[in-house]
C-alpha cells in the first residue's frame, strides 16, 4: 500500500507541477463564475418565481456554480492525456511499474487539488457580495471533500473519453457535447421541483446533482442537502469507483 501510495503521489504530483509551471488556466477559469455570480445571479435574484426555501436565489446557486466550475475545468481534462500521448509520455508511465489504477488515481488526486483552488475562488467572490456562508472549519472541510471527489469523477470521465476518442478533434466536439447537458440537467441553478418528470429523472442520474446537493447542504448559511449527505457522498464514491475501474481497463489502449 506504501509504494502505490508513493506511485499515485508521484503522478499527481508531475501533474500540479505542470499547473504550478503555467497557472494561466486557473485565472481564465476564474472568469466564469465571476460572470455567472455577478451578473447572471444579481439578475436572477429579482425573479420571485423561482423557489429557493429560506435563502436568497444568488446564494442558492452558489453551490451550483462551484460544481460548474469544476465540472468545466474536469471535463476537459482528458485534452492534457491526448497531448501526452502524442507527446510519447503515456507510453513511458505504461512503461513503469505503477499499476494502471495508480495513474488513474494519480491524475484525478491533481485534478481534485485544482478544485480546490476553483473553490477559494468562489468562496472569495461570495464573500464579496455577501452572500451568507458557512465559515466553520467542518462545513468547510467537507466543501473541500465535496469539491475534491467531484473533479476526480468528471477528470476520471473525461479520462475515459480521451482513451476511447484518442484525439483532440473529437475530444473537443465530445467534450461540448456533454458540459451542457450536465450542467443543465442538474439542480445547479434551479431545484429539481422545478423540471418536468423525465428530467428529474435524468437528474437523479447525473453526479453533478448529488455534488451540488452536497455542496448545498454544508457551504451556505440555511441551505440543506435534500438527499442527505451520506447519500451524496455515497453515490458520488460509487461513480468513481466505477470510472476508474473503467479509465485504469482503458488507459492501455491510449498509447496504441
Amino acid at each position: 500500500m506504501m509504494t502505490y501510495s508513493n506511485q499515485t503521489a508521484a503522478v499527481a504530483a508531475a501533474e500540479l507541477h505542470k499547473l504550478m509551471r503555467d497557472p494561466t488556466e486557473l485565472f481564465s477559469r476564474a472568469v466564469q463564475p465571476v460572470l455567472w455570480l455577478v451578473v447572471f445571479g444579481q439578475v436572477f435574484s429579482h425573479v420571485r418565481g423561482i423557489p429557493t426555501g429560506d435563502v436568497s436565489y444568488l446564494a442558492f446557486m452558489t453551490p451550483g456554480i462551484l460544481a460548474q466550475s469544476v465540472l468545466f475545468s474536469a471535463i476537459f481534462y482528458g485534452i492534457a492525456v491526448i497531448w501526452e500521448r502524442d507527446l510519447g509520455i503515456v507510453h513511458k508511465l505504461l512503461a513503469t511499474p505503477a499499476p494502471r489504477s495508480a495513474l488513474v488515481l494519480g491524475k484525478a488526486l491533481a485534478a481534485g487539488l485544482r478544485g480546490v483552488v476553483q473553490a477559494a475562488i468562489v468562496f472569495l467572490i461570495a464573500f464579496a457580495l455577501g452572500i451568507e456562508l458557512r465559515w466553520q472549519p467542518l462545513p468547510i472541510v467537507i466543501v473541500l471533500m465535496a469539491v475534491m471527489l467531484g473533479s476526480a469523477i468528471f477528470s476520471t470521465f473525461s479520462l475515459v473519453i480521451a482513451c476511447i476518442v484518442k484525439t483532440r478533434e473529437r475530444f473537443m466536439g465530445i467534450g461540448q457535447v456533454l458540459t451542457m447537458p450536465l450542467f443543465f440537467a442538474s439542480n445547479a441553478i434551479y431545484p429539481l421541483e422545478l423540471m418536468p418528470g423525465w428530467l428529474q429523472a435524468v437528474a437523479r442520474l447525473n453526479p453533478l446533482t448529488y455534488l451540488v446537493d452536497a455542496l448545498r447542504g454544508t457551504m451556505i448559511a440555511g441551505g440543506e442537502a435534500v438527499h442527505g449527505l451520506i447519500i451524496d457522498f455515497g453515490v458520488m464514491v460509487a461513480v468513481f469507483v466505477v470510472f476508474t475501474a473503467i479509465a485504469a481497463r482503458l488507459y492501455p489502449a491510449l498509447a496504441r
